[in-house]
């Protein structure tokens, strides 16, 4: 994180792991991920941004289809933003996440790496352009977004 002030750049929001936030006017939304991904769309032309926190890629079909999973979660910030009347021929993306945090490797138990994977195919799909991202490794991440600007600030965090 830099040390620029942040007390300015309107409210702030927390995002909790499995949620959505995007709403008109200026925030600072935070969250920390392990595997987990955040994506932060944003429009430079209205200044509207929001962010996703989802943890696993595929929603199986069984309960409810929540933002706790990217397929749902991608397409539920991406409608969130629209409904906020940005045009998503103007959204840039950013991506963070995906750390391999549990030791394992590869197959199947990499839930981070699926999940970086998920976003990239949809985001590439929905020709949403990727501006920027830091995925993979095994840290995690504290992410600060500020929706007015579209900077983001990451710090990694380590044990």
């Amino acid at each position: 994180m830099g040390p620029r002030d942040l007390t300015g750049a309107g409210q702030s929001h927390f995002l909790y792991p499995g949620t959505i936030f995007a709403e008109s006017g200026p925030c600072v939304i935070t969250t920390v991920l392990g595997s987990c991904i955040s994506i932060c769309l944003w429009d430079p032309v209205l200044r509207i941004g929001g962010m996703n926190h989802y943890l696993l890629p595929f929603w199986n079909g069984d309960g409810l289809q929540t933002p706790k999973y990217g397929n749902i979660a991608i397409r539920a910030l991406m409608d969130r933003m629209l409904e906020n009347g940005c045009r998503k021929m103007n959204l840039l993306a950013k991506v963070f996440g995906g750390a391999n945090t549990i030791g394992s490797s590869s197959g199947i138990l990499n839930i981070g790496e699926r999940n970086i994977s998920l976003a990239e195919k949809t985001l590439l799909e929905e020709k949403i352009t990727v501006v920027s991202n830091d995925t993979g490794g095994t840290s995690g991440r504290k992410v600060m977004f500020v929706t007015e600007s579209g900077e983001v600030f990451v710090r990694k965090m380590h044990g």
